[in-house]
This record gives structure tokens, sequence and C-alpha cells, in this order.
């Protein structure tokens, strides 16, 4: 009979049990996506207007325009989608570790309630670094440059497609320590090796910022260096792993 766990706690699940419990998770994670989705398309006139907020003040009539009959109404949809993705963020991520946990040793299994709040917190804390402080940057930027004589003429449709990618774009970016401390949990990356290759990881995270950013420097100097403080912070993590993990080694050891 095949144990389930090896000598250090560590589940061992074969592919099926872990494409089972993948099922499981995504299944559990769109069930919670879908009430969220209803409780916001029921409130989406009020987060519509907030969405609208940013680019509120160069709007010539003071709202945005559409040009098909289904435009507004799938705005409204759209919007409820980012919105409830928003608001289940505990859950599905919580999801997400639950999936991962097999592959850690027992006593790491604990950081759930930390990976959770901490997930969940800075993909909300990128959403609103995107809505408060990037998105008014970016259209003071691209609405006055060459001057004020033009007008702009912004449908509902492509507002919103650029709003929800801004929005969505620095809210996944900042889960980058997260990303890095499951890896360094996992034994996947050593603190040792990020600093080594440093430098190669802010050339690709200025190439990440400068692609997914609006064309202005301004909007790319916003995202690359919160995600170079990211990295900075992963590493230091990672090395507190680390030492915690040689610590308990030496321990049973010398038991």
């Amino acid at each position: 009979m095949r144990d389930p766990h090896d000598e250090n706690g560590v589940d061992q699940l074969t592919l099926t049990d872990h494409l089972a419990e993948l099922r499981t998770r995504i299944i559990r994670s769109l069930y919670a996506m879908i009430i969220g989705v209803s409780i916001a398309f029921f409130y989406s006139d009020v987060l519509f207007d907030l969405v609208r907020q940013p680019v509120q003040q160069f709007l010539p009539e003071g709202g945005l325009v559409f040009t098909h009959p289904m435009d507004k109404f799938m705005a409204h949809f759209k919007l409820s989608g980012v919105a409830g993705l928003i608001l289940t963020c505990p859950f599905w991520l919580y999801q997400a570790w639950c999936f991962v946990a097999p592959g850690l040793y027992r006593h790491e299994r604990k950081y759930a309630m930390a990976f959770i709040v901490s997930s969940s917190a800075l993909f909300v804390i990128g959403a609103s670094f995107a809505y408060f402080l990037v998105l008014p940057a970016a259209f003071d930027f691209l609405f006055t440059f060459g001057g004020t004589t033009d007008r702009p003429l912004i449908t509902i449709s492509e507002y919103f497609s650029f709003f929800a990618t801004m929005v969505l774009v620095f809210a996944v970016c900042f889960e980058l320590p997260v990303v890095m401390v499951i890896l360094g949990l996992l034994g996947i990356l050593r603190s040792a090796g990020l600093r080594s290759t440093r430098r190669y990881a802010i050339v690709v995270l200025s190439v990440v910022s400068a692609v997914v950013t609006p064309p202005d420097v301004l909007s790319m100097v916003l995202l690359f260096v919160p995600l170079v403080i990211l990295y900075e912070v992963s590493i230091v993590l990672i090395s507190m792993i680390e030492r915690r993990r040689a610590n308990a080694s030496s321990i049973g050891a010398a038991d």
C-alpha cells in the first residue's frame, strides 16, 4: 500500500491525484466567483461611477459614449466580472494554497493564513495603486499631450478594456513576492540564485513594465519601481525560510 506521506511530511500524490485536486479547486473557485459577480452586478451602477472617476475630468460632456446598443450592458457585465474576481480573491487564493500545500513540509502548511492575508492584500493594493495613482497620471499625460485643442471621444468598451487591463495587470504583478516565496518553499528558488541573477531580473522587470503599461515613462516607472522593491523583499523572505529550514535540520540532526 502506498504511503501518502514521505518521512518529512510531504504528501506523495500521483499525477491523477494532482489533476483531480486541481479540478476540485478550480470548480470551487468558479462557484465563488459566480456569487461574487452576481453581487457586483447588483451594484454595477455605483461601481461604474467609480470606474469613470479617473477619466471624468477629461470628458467634455461628462460621460463616456457608446456606439452599439449592447456596449453599455456588456461594460457593466465585464465590470461585475472584474469586481467579483477582486471580491472573492481571498477564497480562490485559499484554493490555490490548498493545491500547493501538499508539496510543502507539514510545519510549513501553518503559513496558510499568512499566505491568504498577504496575497489578498497585495492583490487589492496593486489594483488600488493602479486606480489611485497610475491611471490618473497616465490620463493626464495621454490627454494633455500635444496640447488641449483636441477633445477626446472615448467609448465605454474601449475605456473599460483599458481600465480593466491596467487594474488587473498591477494586481497580478503585485503578487510577485507571494509567487516567489511559494517557489522558495517548494525549493525551486534559492536566495543565492536570486541575488546572482538580480541584474537579469531587473532587465526582465523593466521590459514587463514597458510592455504592460501605457506608452509613457511615468507609468512604466510606477510599475517598475514597486516590482524591484517586491523582488528584493522576496529575496529577504526566502532567505528567512532557508535559515529556518537549516536550523530545523540541525536541531533534528542533534536529536
